[in-house]
């Protein structure tokens, strides 16, 4: 059996390393492309970025047998990995709404 509390504190932890993962991405490329002064924020960040996002998108059917979510919730959480930052704001809504309630998941086995 999974532990909600180490799931849900994992879970908050990807979503939050895949949003700041953006953000370096996102001023990798403006050096990249806006001033032209560097490549090496695209090639760092790129593959870390990448491997965060993985990471989170691997990690969503966890946090889905672990609390219970519904398949919409699920696609929620799959389609927040793609917009910048949107994992973050998933991950606090879910929170706020009790979906990553570490008692409703005990309670429910």
């Amino acid at each position: 059996m999974t532990d909600p509390l180490r799931v849900r504190s994992w879970f908050r932890a990807i979503a939050l390393a895949e949003a700041c993962s953006w953000l370096g991405l996102l001023i990798g490329m403006y050096l990249k492309y806006v001033p032209e002064t560097t490549e090496a924020g695209v090639h760092v960040m790129g593959p870390i970025h990448g491997c965060i996002f993985l990471a989170y998108v691997l990690f969503i059917p966890t946090a889905r047998t672990t609390f219970g979510w519904s398949a919409r919730t699920t696609l929620l959480a799959l389609v927040s990995s793609i917009p910048p930052f949107a994992t973050a704001v998933f991950e606090v809504l879910a929170d706020r709404r009790g979906l990553l309630s570490v008692v409703e998941a005990v309670e429910t086995r």
